[in-house]
């Protein structure tokens, strides 16, 4: 999605096109097979779920074919992770690639002892300690509320709540409608925030950890140079979040030319 003049244009395939993924769950398939996929189109041609959808159909309200309402029902899976996790964008990372991604984006860290090494800022400790129990599912609204970024309290909450799911601290596992008084439901549905461990279990998510975080990084940068064999080094470090794309790019290069 981009805005030109404007006028903001999807980027999709026509509904006969071979590449054109046509059902939610072709759409989870699809972000398997690739491991990790952004939302939007981005820099990275064909790096994106909206171009390979119908751009007619976004926020039509259709589930069957609405890709925007797929994401809801991709969030609730427990299959795909969903969450800001590209260039603070929305995106999905695959139940096989997040041990990577959370090894990477964490440097290997729980966040407790993130915090401890104080490498945390208090915001993100307020957050983070809603989340203490596993369990834990939160609308934004109350996250927002209970950690003090109320009127009057802590400022930058979007930018400090999407901070967290870049480093995997945090996802997006539904998004659900408020609750008044009398139980009725009311206004747009709401992300509901957790952590990738209550969706996945610890044991999963952290299963990278026995590695160092910079390989879990070439993993990641390899993955993709392979998939999309274009993307640079920047584009690399800005989207995906690796830094590590050009020193992978040499090593590919000393082995080709036998060095």
């Amino acid at each position: 999605m981009a805005n030109e003049a404007g006028t903001w244009i999807m980027h999709g395939v026509s509904e006969d096109d071979p590449a054109c993924i046509h059902t939610v769950e072709q759409a989870i398939e699809h972000i398997k097979e690739v491991g990790f996929l952004p939302l939007f189109k981005n820099d990275i041609p064909g790096f994106s779920l909206e171009e390979r959808t119908v751009s007619e159909y976004w926020w039509s309200g259709d589930s069957l074919c609405d890709p925007w309402e797929w994401r809801r029902i991709i969030a609730r899976s427990g299959q795909v992770a969903y969450g800001k996790f590209f260039d603070k964008k929305a995106g999905f990372i695959s139940k096989e690639w997040l041990p990577y991604f959370a090894n990477y984006r964490r440097d290997g860290y729980d966040f407790d002892a993130l915090w401890d090494d104080e490498k945390a800022s208090r915001r993100q400790k307020k957050i983070m300690d809603l989340f203490a129990e596993e369990s834990a599912e939160l609308l934004s609204t109350e996250v927002r509320e209970q950690a003090g970024f109320g009127k009057g309290g802590e400022k930058n909450f979007e930018g400090t709540i999407a901070d967290l799911e870049r480093q995997t601290y945090l996802c997006i596992c539904d998004f659900r409608q408020r609750q008044n008084k009398k139980g009725k439901l009311y206004g747009w549905a709401l992300a509901v925030y957790t952590t990738p461990e209550h969706i996945f279990g610890y044991d999963h998510v952290t299963g990278a950890y026995k590695e160092d975080p910079m390989e879990s990084g070439k993993r990641i940068a390899k993955h993709m140079m392979e998939r999309y064999p274009d993307a640079t080094a920047d584009q690399l470090r800005r989207i995906i979040g690796v830094a590590v794309g050009e020193a992978v790019r040499k090593e590919k290069k000393a082995k080709q030319v036998g060095v």
